[in-house]
């Protein structure tokens, strides 16, 4: 009788072990699949991120904010190497700290990971230790994962995420992290260029204009509130007469009382650059085509009737004190769709006057 109870709880012991193993397994197979869904997730609102009218550097910001919300990161840092310094792009770790962030590079325990662009796991094994790379602090961070970012093989800079509980990364699954790694790089890879146009906007020396790239960039951020604007590009189509036969500096003098006249009359809702040489670019956000003609005529009414004086340097050129300078415009203007390429709107109307006659009217492609 007592063999046979024996035999029973065995029996009963090993289908609970069998059964625990069972659940433990389905358990891991659960975490992975949520784990995946949360990748999922957390790649979709990276690229509706990618997506969204804000700068370079916002949206860089935002992805680590989803980052730290989805996966309940105490700390999350991205660090980019611009070729010639090491910049926090993002992080939600006090400003004091943002020295040793940046300076990762240059600790012994990272060096081998960047060299050989695999990831680098850290902890401290009890209380009172720190993490190597930690200067002035003990309490803040207790486990690390450092994550060195290449594009194309190119080293960028490095993502770091830290826990101020002691191996709290033991357990996580690294294959879903190095596919998040690898949603960064493929984020950063896409936001590069906006950030190079972003970093090229230039002010016009003559006009105190924005160049074209602050167009495609901040200026289009604005424009895209609106379902629909009206762009106008404008030729000052005899510059180069008055350079030739007056001089360059009436030349200049006529770009910047062309512009200063289009700046007095302009609301500050519009958009006004110098897009190229001679031509320029007014973007009326969220005006119809229709709306901007009466405008444009008589802009191009006020121009054409300026009297510009020769400029003191070109009198020494010229024997006629009483040579003026009378500059002349075409008028071309069409509907921009929000997101669509802003871009191929103004090659379209660069085409467009570089092939036209002189025109009196205003015209509309």
């Amino acid at each position: 009788m007592i063999i046979a109870v024996i035999v029973l709880l065995v029996v009963i012991i090993l289908f609970l072990m069998l059964y625990n193993m069972s659940v433990h397994k389905k358990i891991d197979v659960y975490k992975n699949i949520n784990q995946r869904i949360t990748s999922l997730n957390v790649l979709q609102e990276f690229m509706s991120t990618i997506g969204e009218e804000k700068s370079a550097d916002e949206k860089i910001k935002r992805i680590n904010e989803i980052l730290i919300e989805k996966y309940e990161i105490k700390y999350s840092t991205i660090v980019i190497y611009t070729g010639t310094e090491y910049t926090i792009k993002a992080t939600n770790v006090d400003q004091k700290h943002w020295e040793t962030l940046k300076s990762l590079h240059k600790e012994e325990i990272f060096r081998d990971s960047i060299q050989t662009a695999t990831p680098k796991y850290i902890t401290v094994e009890r209380e009172g230790e720190r993490l190597p790379y930690q200067k002035l602090e003990f309490g803040r961070a207790k486990s690390a994962m450092f994550f060195p970012l290449y594009i194309d093989n190119i080293y960028i800079g490095y993502w770091i995420i830290e826990s101020g509980i002691p191996h709290d990364f033991d357990n996580v699954d690294t294959t879903i992290l190095e596919v998040v790694k690898n949603n960064i790089v493929s984020v950063l890879k896409t936001i590069e260029k906006q950030s190079v146009v972003e970093n090229i906007v230039r002010t016009d020396l003559f006009t105190n204009l924005k160049s074209a790239e602050y167009l495609y960039s901040e200026g289009k951020r604005f424009i895209d509130q609106y379902a629909t604007s009206a762009i106008c590009m404008f030729k000052i189509i005899n510059i180069v007469d008055i350079n030739e036969n007056i001089g360059r500096h009436t030349g200049n003098d006529v770009i910047t009382q062309i512009s200063d006249l289009i700046k007095n009359n302009i609301s500050e809702d519009y958009i006004f650059v110098r897009y190229m040489g001679p031509k320029f670019v007014i973007a009326f956000s969220g005006v119809e085509v229709g709306g901007v003609t009466e405008f444009m005529t008589d802009i191009k009414q006020k121009i054409e009737n300026m009297n510009i004086e020769v400029n003191e340097q070109d009198l020494y050129e010229n024997d006629d004190d009483n040579i003026i300078a009378k500059p002349k415009i075409n008028v071309v203007v069409t509907t921009y769709y929000k997101g669509t390429p802003l871009e191929g709107v103004t090659k379209k109307l660069e085409e467009y006057l570089d092939n036209s006659n002189e025109e009196s009217a205003i015209n509309y492609i």
